[in-house]
């Protein structure tokens, strides 16, 4: 979403009379605002992203991925959706010109699989494919949950129960740059760091669960990761 919209969204949510109840699961979580820029550090614009190719940046902390993605037309403008404790919450669309741009959590909300530099079994798949019924999809090959980055990571097949959590992006129409700014749905961040504790710490030593500051660098998952798993 835009900037604007953005922040009358939050306002929005805070002051509405009448609204239900969500809990804090459900409602933005906001992080500190970094910005999206190419692996040599230049600026990252919107306008360059490929269209169905797989970007990889790391976000609210230095070991969580997560997905950039281009659809190459429109996301849904609005999507309403539920966490796994039924807990509701409303995605408002992508940004940029053609309103395309999207991201999420590369962490899988069934079993937390994620991309590692060795390996990953999650990752957009713009076709279908023997095991992939959906074209345009999310896919986790773990366990075949899939995701439906146009409607907000909506979970259309397997036996993930809820989506993908979006990263709330900002688009200054200006510089045609991209900012990270928080969460939206069912964050599994700290599930994620008990489940893979020992692994990620050899990844990273005791950054792991640094909060990302200033500036994020997007990669190619092809060049984050060795292999890619395709099902």
């Amino acid at each position: 979403m835009q900037r604007r919209d953005f922040i009358k969204y939050c306002a929005a949510s805070a002051a509405a009379v009448g609204a239900p109840v969500v809990s804090a699961d459900a409602r933005p979580h906001l992080y500190q605002r970094v910005k999206l820029v190419a692996e040599n550090g230049a600026p990252l614009r919107a306008r360059n992203l490929p269209a169905n190719r797989n970007l990889i940046f790391h976000y609210p902390y230095a070991a969580t991925p997560c997905f950039l993605l281009n659809l190459g037309r429109p996301a849904k403008a609005a999507a309403q959706l539920k966490t796994v404790d039924d807990k509701p919450y409303e995605w408002h669309g992508g940004v940029g010109a053609e309103r395309s741009i999207v991201a999420y959590s590369a962490i899988c909300a069934h079993k937390l699989t994620y991309p590692t530099r060795d390996i990953s079994f999650i990752s957009f798949r713009a076709e279908k494919s023997v095991g992939n019924k959906f074209a345009r999809v999310i896919h986790c090959c773990s366990e075949h949950s899939q995701y439906d980055p146009a409607d907000g990571g909506r979970v259309l097949a397997g036996p993930a129960r809820q989506p993908l959590a979006a990263i709330l992006l900002e688009h200054d129409a200006a510089s045609d740059e991209l900012s990270a700014v928080g969460t939206l749905g069912g964050e599994m961040f700290e599930q994620f760091f008990v489940k893979y504790a020992f692994r990620l710490s050899l990844e990273n030593g005791t950054d792991a669960q640094r909060a990302v500051r200033g500036v994020t660098p997007v990669t190619p998952l092809e060049s984050y990761c060795r292999q890619q798993v395709k099902c």
